[in-house]
């Protein structure tokens, strides 16, 4: 399990990186390296989302 949440840690780093490329330079790598809207940056964009919600939930969970 410790695996996965590295995984996931590096997923949203990532997905972090790419948002701030976004913002100061228009630069989207997901799509520059993928092509837009192919079925393989869907995929990276879901698995960077649902690794940040799996990320808060197991820092909050109770």
């Amino acid at each position: 399990m410790d695996w996965l949440k590295k995984l996931a840690a590096l997923l949203v780093l990532i997905g972090a990186l790419n948002w701030g490329f976004i913002g100061l330079f228009d630069l989207n790598l997901v799509t520059a390296v993928f092509g837009s809207a192919t079925t393989v940056t869907k995929v990276i964009y879901s698995l960077v989302g649902l690794s940040g919600v799996w990320l808060l939930l197991s820092k909050y969970k109770c």
